[in-house]
């Protein structure tokens, strides 16, 4: 019986539903809320730990005192012994993170290879910071789903947990330094308005003006897609160094700061320098943004980089700076000479700003890290812990996964066993004993590169949430001391998950913005390019605007809505490339959005006109579903949750479908799982179970000479279940990768639906849709090419037509027949 057949035979007991956009994507957002509300308050769990802890130590001059330096743990002397600071440290392999070796019990301490590891505040920072062990697991065991957690230091280390080896890179250089990165630098200080003014007189030349370049390029690492700035170049006159960016500031993203320092590096010395008419201009350039109500809104600050001869200075601050002094004035002495320090002292003195001398490259990056503290200085002193939360990035603290192909043959095996054991209960007594598509997933040489979405994976998109920490003691309160900041790291992956996939239909996905207009996550944001056998990110992968990926929205509509943190929705016409841009499917796209509250992040949902915006539900016992679910070739989707098994520690271990049995049958009730989904899984394996008996009939009548035409049928519905059948031994299989990790575009994931069931969707019901492709590699007279041929299953109830399944049959022609 055809799956047609069998869904019009169930008809009057079929429903189909319409989905409300706008109800899906405020519980969508809820539910992200929930999740992110629980990171947050870990993090603020480790504030009140790491505050109280220096409010109760008293720092000693002398301490003498052992810790777990990441990179000296479980190191060994010549003799045998463990080298100092290099105790033995258990790690262990966790899936967790990403099958790295790390120890759940503590935390360790990186530092950067220019901080002195036994320097006294360093070692007052790590002795006072041990008291966040106990935090941290205590998080952990609170929320499993937590990541990373760490305290960054304003002096320098960076204390992580789980404790982990750090190892350096090939010149034995540890580069990392916590204080550089975005998480860190947004949350210890607000938001701010900059420029920055360069000294190109002729007594800037050689090592001086080498020295100047690179302390505006640490500058510039310093902003974040929150602050703006511009680059004023002076000597005898003031030039723009981007002459398109004159007389205003410009948002310091990835895009404008490289740009900056392509063309920082680019500046030559000549001339003198009169400092006068620069301050006037920058003075001039912040006024101008303040009173339009432009820019940060918060912070302004003007960066002087010179080698100290400036004159003429005073007049222009009882002009545009006195008495209220908005604008801090950060003044940077370059090169030995001391001769001018007093005046760049006055200037920093008497702008609430800050002097340094920076006399060699090394000193660049310590030294101007210290306008940050300056600029934190009120937010410590009012004690303001805001939250910050980043763009995107990914992860470069950590490594990227190894290949587990271990535990990918675990995972099979216990899928096996699930399907095995129920049949041995008596519950399916009639289960095929054909088993190639799960099985063979197992038996891949673990030796084998890893396949591309898995490196994309394991590269993963992250957003970090981060708090500041301040120092509560009463003797310098006043002075606002930073002591840091914690934080802790959400894969933007696990948050995407909760927009439920099933309901956002064959063509329709869900993404995430930032407020400033930036992409989170999007099907169509591609990080990633792949540089021999590595992928590495791209360059600007963190600044891809929203008008970059939903490029019809032409007006900026849904983009200024967005950043408007509005909720509403909005129908635009959409061409949809699909099968890397072979095939274009013309379709208007419904969307729906709204802001997380308490996050400066938009959500929205995209469903397709049509189809697109209906369930198909159907009704049947669970005895019966589950009957029919425990077969060897059905699969449900591994990236969608049907069951969450991230929370409990003992569900972990369980795959999708394991965890939907012992959820069915009772065996475990502190599962959570989405009932809805479970409904529409068990009545589309009772639909579709008399295509087993279908495929073996057709299997049984195959001629020899078709044998070597028609490898495998296989069927999917909107639920999510795969169902499959060989129709040729798995050896003679044309193309060995299909229906498994290794090719996504065939399966089920979190982004979208299989190709072959998108492109049949789009077509009339019961016509035949043909796709070409190599088989393995590329094309070649030699080799067989695979041919497809899917079909779209429609039901149609009260005039309302749903998609309720694909069907496909690929074969092996080889040319000429």
């Amino acid at each position: 019986m055809s799956p047609e057949q069998k869904y019009k035979d169930v008809e009057p007991s079929l429903k189909i539903k319409e989905v409300d956009g706008l109800e899906l994507v405020r519980d969508s957002r809820e539910d992200m809320e929930t999740m992110l509300r629980r990171k947050v308050e870990a993090v603020k769990n480790l504030v009140e730990a790491a505050e109280e802890a220096d409010l109760n130590h008293e720092f000693n001059e002398s301490l003498v005192f052992n810790y777990y330096n990441s990179v000296l743990i479980n190191e060994k002397d010549a003799s045998g012994a463990y080298v100092e600071l290099g105790a033995e440290f258990v790690l262990e392999s966790n899936a967790h993170f990403s099958n790295l070796m790390v120890n759940t019990s503590l935390s360790s301490v990186q530092l950067p290879t220019n901080v002195y590891n036994k320097d006294p505040e360093i070692l007052n920072g790590i002795y006072m910071s041990e008291a966040l062990n106990s935090v941290f697991v205590e998080n952990f065991q609170r929320d499993p789903t937590l990541t990373w957690q760490y305290f960054g230091s304003a002096t320098g280390f960076f204390r992580i947990y789980p404790g982990i080896k750090w190892t350096p890179d090939e010149n034995g250089v540890i580069a990392f330094d916590c204080r550089n990165r975005g998480w860190y630098i947004q949350a210890a200080t607000s938001p701010k308005d900059m420029v920055i003014l360069m000294d190109t007189s002729g007594s800037m030349k050689g090592l001086r003006l080498t020295i100047a370049k690179h302390t505006v390029s640490t500058i510039l690492d310093t902003l974040g897609e929150n602050d703006f700035v511009n680059i004023i170049a002076y000597n005898d006159y003031i030039h723009y160094i981007e002459p398109c960016f004159k007389g205003i500031l410009v948002q310091a993203d990835r895009d404008n700061r490289e740009h900056f320092k392509q063309l920082v590096d680019e500046l030559m010395v000549k001339g003198v320098g009169v400092v006068d008419q620069a301050l006037s201009e920058a003075f001039q350039i912040l006024k101008q943004f303040q009173d339009a109500r432009q820019g940060s809104l918060c912070n302004q600050a003007i960066m002087l980089i010179t080698d100290g001869a400036v004159e003429d200075y005073e007049p222009v601050f009882e002009k545009y700076n006195w008495p209220d002094r908005k604008v801090r004035v950060f003044t940077y002495l370059i090169g030995r000479e001391v001769s001018f320090a007093d005046r760049l002292k006055w200037i920093a003195c008497n702008n609430k700003g800050y002097y340094t001398q920076i006399s060699t490259l090394a000193d660049a990056q310590e030294n101007v890290m210290e306008y940050l503290h300056v600029l934190s200085r009120p937010m410590v002193i009012n004690h303001h812990h805001d939250v910050t939360w980043t763009e995107a990035y990914v992860d470069s603290r950590v490594g990227p996964a190894p290949r587990s192909g271990g535990r990918e043959r675990a995972r099979v095996k216990r899928d096996l066993e699930t399907v095995d054991s129920v049949r041995e209960k008596g519950a399916s007594p009639h289960i095929k004993a054909q088993r190639w598509l799960i099985s063979s997933q197992a038996t891949r040489d673990p030796a084998a590169p890893l396949p591309p979405p898995l490196q994309a994976q394991s590269l993963s998109l992250l957003t970090t949430v981060a708090v500041p920490v301040f120092s509560k003691k009463n003797e310098t309160r006043s002075h606002g001391i930073l002591l840091g900041v914690v934080g802790s790291d959400v894969a933007l992956r696990e948050l995407m998950k909760l927009a439920p996939r099933y309901k956002l239909g064959v063509h329709g996905y869900a993404f995430l913005n930032t407020n400033n207009g930036y992409i989170l996550s999007h099907p169509d944001l591609r990080p990633l390019y792949r540089e021999g056998k590595k992928l590495k990110p791209k360059p600007n992968y963190n600044s891809v605007d929203l008008s970059e990926v939903e490029w019809e929205d032409r007006a900026g509509t849904l983009r200024t809505a967005m950043i408007n943190r509005e909720t509403g929705s909005l129908s635009m016409d959409v061409k949809v490339p699909l099968d890397r841009g072979k095939r274009v499917l013309f379709l208007t796209h419904d969307y729906f959005f709204t802001d997380i509250r308490d996050t400066p992040f938009s959500l929205g949902v995209v469903l397709s006109r049509g189809h697109g915006e209906y369930i198909l539900l159907g009704n049947t016992s669970v005895e019966e579903g589950l009957h029919d679910l425990l077969h060897p070739d059905l699969s449900l989707a591994g990236d969608w949750i049907y069951c969450v098994t991230d929370i409990d520690p003992d569900h972990r271990k369980l795959s999708q479908l394991e965890a939907v049995v012992r959820f069915l049958t009772g065996q475990d009730l502190a599962l959570e799982c989405d009932e809805e989904l479970l409904q529409e899984v068990l009545f589309d394996a009772v639909v579709t179970a008399p295509m087993e008996a279908y495929w073996t009939a057709l299997a049984l009548n195959i001629s020899e000479e078709s044998e070597r035409v028609v490898d495998m049928a296989f069927l999917g519905t909107r639920a999510g279940l795969l169902r499959s059948s060989l129709f040729v031994g798995s050896e003679k299989v044309s193309d060995k990768g299909f229906l498994t990790p290794a090719d996504e575009a065939s399966v089920f994931t979190l982004d979208h639906f299989p190709l072959w069931y998108r492109q049949a969707a789009e077509q009339p019901p019961g016509s035949m849709v043909f796709n070409l492709r190599s088989a393995e590699g590329p094309e070649s007279p030699s080799q067989p090419v695979v041919v497809t041929v899917s079909t779209a299953v429609a039901v149609t109830v009260d005039g309302r037509t749903a998609i309720a399944a694909g069907r496909r049959c690929p074969g092996a022609v080889r040319p000429g027949s």
